[in-house]
């Protein structure tokens, strides 16, 4: 490889370009090159819809692949998340970084506990996902809360908390984390009362399929349980034909004894917005060793979800 700098391709956004320097910089470790930024803005940054109206799939990410299809940068970094199931001819996914934590977590008023929000407490989030859950947790345990559709960074979500227009927002403790601001939380999610959505925590590096060499390179960074997980949430949320912003939560973890990784257990649960419904299921087995392997994972959980009427509660996205 040349001693030419690398182009990484990000979206413009504080978060984007935090979780891309931490790349840009193990890149040049293993590559010995220097890494330049190159911001792209995407249609999920410019469009002021609610997420849930304009599809979730793919609106951060069309626009970083257009570029590396076209030549315009080496290699992008996506939040996992937000990546579309399908992956698109001509790109590989040349590397999936340890995960950061994938739990969702609250910001919100007086440092208060989600469960000691006062009645009628009114919680932001952008996250049919995230709504369908809380909803449901609140109508289990006897809480009264509001959720409200909110969008913007992260500076913009906790400022309705600052100002009084909501009592709590919800995020991914991912995020907070990779720009220093976890001192912010409040109260951290547990999985068993929130399912993160498939891949949160973490990060996605594409490049061309054709770029061997550096292909070979990213994939120093790739670390094969984040892999083999959040591939077996992704097959999830695909046999489930979910997109990204439907109500579907999953999540991979490994399951073992002291030092010894013995199993992955993988959760997914789908609901309907107003908590009034879910269909949630897990299952355990060997930690998956092929790519084939973690997908079957996933399709078979599905199945099991679509059997007991997980589709119907998915609303149009299911289509």
């Amino acid at each position: 490889m040349s001693s030419k700098a690398l182009r990484l391709g990000t979206r413009r956004s504080r978060l984007a370009m935090a979780q891309s320097g931490q790349v840009a910089d193990a890149v040049s470790q293993v590559t010995g090159r220097p890494v330049e930024l190159v911001e792209i803005t995407t249609y999920g940054d410019t469009s002021r819809e609610h997420l849930a109206q304009i599809g979730g799939t793919g609106v951060f990410v069309t626009a970083l692949r257009d570029a590396l299809l076209r030549g315009e940068v080496d290699f992008a970094v996506h939040s996992l998340k937000d990546l579309p199931t399908a992956q698109p001819e001509g790109l590989t996914l040349a590397a999936v970084p340890e995960r950061e934590d994938p739990r969702d977590v609250i910001v919100a008023r007086d440092a208060l506990k989600f469960t000691d929000l006062p009645r009628g407490a009114r919680i932001g989030t952008g996250s049919p996902r995230r709504t369908a859950q809380l909803n449901s947790y609140a109508r289990s345990h006897g809480l009264d809360i509001r959720t409200v559709p909110i969008r913007g960074n992260v500076d913009t979500r906790i400022g309705y908390v600052r100002n009084g227009e909501l009592d709590a927002v919800v995020l991914a403790a991912a995020g907070l984390n990779r720009i220093g601001r976890s001192d912010e939380v409040t109260d951290f999610l547990s999985v068993d009362t929130v399912l993160p959505a498939p891949g949160q925590g973490a990060l996605a590096i594409e490049c061309a399929a054709d770029n061997a060499d550096l292909v070979a390179a990213l994939g120093a960074l790739d670390d094969p349980f984040t892999r083999a997980a959040v591939t077996a949430e992704r097959s999830l949320l695909a046999a489930l034909e979910a997109g990204c912003s439907a109500p579907v939560g999953a999540l991979a973890d490994l399951v073992g004894d002291g030092q010894v990784v013995q199993e992955m257990r993988l959760r997914g649960i789908v609901g309907t917005t107003d908590g009034s419904r879910t269909v949630q299921l897990s299952t355990t087995g060997p930690v998956p060793e092929t790519y084939d392997q973690a997908m079957a994972l996933g399709r078979e959980l599905a199945a099991e979800m679509l059997a007991q009427g997980a589709a119907g509660l998915m609303g149009e996205r299911a289509q």
